[in-house]
This record gives structure tokens, sequence and C-alpha cells, in this order.
């Protein structure tokens, strides 16, 4: 799903929205059992998926084995919003950043009393290098090419929870390109102006083929 419309990008700069549509990528559930997973209550996970299904992030699901309740269902598993103006997708980048940061953080207290096998298999780091726009454009599309590696692979277990092998759990691969601000920079103007020039990456929750209405 392409973002563009203002209207839209508001309304996914919630964390209890983003939260939504990414537990949605396990399978369709009901408010009650969104609440549940994310510690929240149905009626608040109830107002925020209508307000969800408002802007075509999901919809109605077939209905499960207590027909009194309403499933939701993801409607695309990819979600990129991209503007020239970057005041209008500011808010959203702020609360998917902070979303993303909360997440990092939270794995450092947990990783000492995790198994010593996801211990060794997760991964924090990062690379500061000098990069031109086109050359930073062209790092962007590469990560692009290792999801499109990813999907055919493992792609099938996005929506559908009895596809996921034995000891699988949820893991967030999360890619960032952000120019800083360059500390020996003799031309201040161009220094701020990299800032402001700031390459609107994309943001990818899930990628998979979008589910039938």
């Amino acid at each position: 799903m392409e973002l563009t419309d203002p209207q839209a990008i508001r309304a996914l700069a919630h964390p209890l929205r983003l939260d939504l549509v990414e537990l949605l990528g396990q399978g369709p559930m009901t408010a009650a059992e969104c609440a549940r997973a994310l510690g929240s209550t149905q009626a608040n996970c109830s107002f925020h998926l209508r307000q969800l299904a408002k802007y075509g992030f999901v919809a109605p699901a077939a209905a499960g084995d207590d027909r009194r309740e309403r499933r939701w269902q993801l409607l695309d598993y990819e979600q990129n919003w991209t503007s020239e103006e970057p005041e209008l997708t500011m808010a959203l980048d702020q609360v998917f950043i902070r979303r993303e940061s909360a997440r990092l953080l939270d794995w450092t207290t947990r990783a000492a009393a995790e198994r010593g096998e996801w211990r060794r298999a997760a991964a924090l780091g990062g690379a500061t290098v000098a990069l031109t726009p086109d050359e930073l454009r062209d790092v962007v599309r590469r990560y692009g090419e290792l999801i499109d590696y990813l999907m055919p692979k493992f792609g099938e277990r996005i929506g559908d929870r009895s596809k996921w092998p034995a000891g699988s759990r949820p893991v967030r691969i999360l890619f960032a390109a952000t120019p800083l601000v360059d500390p020996l920079a003799t031309d201040a103007t161009e220094a701020t102006s990299a800032t402001a020039a700031t390459v609107q990456p994309t943001k990818t929750t899930k990628r998979a083929k979008r589910p039938p209405r």
C-alpha cells in the first residue's frame, strides 16, 4: 500500500494502530484477541480498528467459531509512505521511530533472560559511510532486493500462524538510512541542507500478496 493521502498518513500515526496492523499480519483476529495480545482494552482496539478500516488498512474478515464477534483482517501487508513535503509524514515517521527504538531497547533488557540460541542469532549493528544521494538510493534499492528475496522463502507464513515452523517467533528486521550532519563541514549551509533534504526511506511492515476482501 502506497500512502500519499494526508488523512490516511495521519490515521496511521498512532502506536497502537501500528501495533494492530503488525498483529493482524499473523492472521484475522477479533478486537478482544487484539486487546489481550497488546495489553489494551477491547473497546480501545475496536475503536482503532474501525479507524484503520475507514482508511482501507483493515476490513471485516470471515466469521470465526464465535459468529457474535467480528474478526478483522489486514488488507495489505506492506505500508509505504513517501512525500516531497517532510512535514506531511513527520508525525508518522516519529511514531514509527519511537516505536522501533522502544523495541530495540526492550530487547537489550530482555536479552540476558533469553535462551542462548536467540541471543546468538540476534544482531544489532550500523555503519557510517560517505555517500552521494545516488549511492544512498542504490543502498535502499539493495535492501528492497533483500526483502524481495525473503518473501518467496518466508512470505507464506505471513497471515497464517499455522504455517509457522516449530520454534519460530516474530523477528523484526529493521532498516534505516539517514543522512547525518557532517561535524567537520566548513560550509554551514551545506551541512544544514543535508539534514533538511533527508531521503524519505520506505518503511516496510510486511510484504506479501494482498488477501481477498
